[in-house]
């Protein structure tokens, strides 16, 4: 299998079938398509549509199957790879993961327009207005609730790694650049996802790239850089 993605400081959509792919030991390669200057950039979308007729990532080509969107492609490998536990094995538990799954998917626009992933800095915290405020309350009491209910197991939302914690990973990652107050619960499951060998080799790799697509690269403050080959003056 091939897994189609693009820059790993920006693409939150691409982290999330590659960390599942990687956490679970599934075998793949990966094609990396590097942004334009900016997402819509024509030359990037004619690149990516020679694997997808949705001309985004990621998408996972399995011999004469393609499959698109990040979501699709996790349903596609638990239901190619039945023995893994990619859904909980608990209809209860495997029923809210892909209820959330779901609401992750289409919803949090708020937080994504005002925090898009950038692993490359972390900034001071600050004020982000209320819609940001909400969306970051609804996740983390998603994540309260999953880990009080179905987390005994493990540290991860429903005990072991899952689709899950693949479709949330972006958010951690979200939360730690932004420097958004977590509770204690929060706080311990962003630590165990940012913990996993596949968030740390994908964020190693993101730090190597000298690729810079300028709409997702917040002019404020930083607390730390971690890329000084392209480190700039900050106001």
């Amino acid at each position: 299998m091939k897994l189609v993605i693009a820059n790993k400081n920006y693409s939150s959509w691409s982290l999330r079938p590659w960390l599942a792919l990687t956490e679970f030991g599934i075998a793949f390669t990966e094609e990396l398509v590097p942004f334009g200057p900016t997402f819509d950039d024509p030359d990037w979308k004619r690149a990516v549509s020679a694997f997808t007729p949705a001309g985004k990532v990621p998408a996972l080509v399995d011999g004469p199957i393609t499959v698109w969107d990040s979501l699709a492609i996790l349903e596609y490998l638990a239901e190619k790879y039945p023995d893994l536990a990619i859904w909980p094995r608990d209809r209860e538990a495997r029923a809210m993961a892909r209820s959330i799954c779901a609401e992750m998917h289409s919803g949090f626009g708020a937080l994504r327009n005002a925090c898009p992933m950038n692993l490359a800095w972390i900034h001071p915290p600050r004020e982000r207005g209320p819609a940001v405020a909400a969306d970051a309350a609804r996740i983390t009491g998603i994540w309260r609730e999953a880990r009080q209910r179905f987390g005994a197991g493990g540290p991860f939302l429903f005990g072991g790694f899952s689709a899950a914690d693949a479709m949330f990973a972006p958010v951690t990652a979200r939360f730690t650049t932004y420097s958004i107050a977590l509770d204690p619960v929060s706080a311990a499951y962003v630590e165990a996802v940012q913990g996993t060998a596949g968030f740390r080799a994908w964020r190693e790799a993101a730090l190597t790239e000298r690729w810079i697509v300028a709409e997702d690269e917040i002019d404020e403050p930083v607390l730390t850089d971690f890329r000084p080959h392209l480190s700039r003056s900050r106001a």
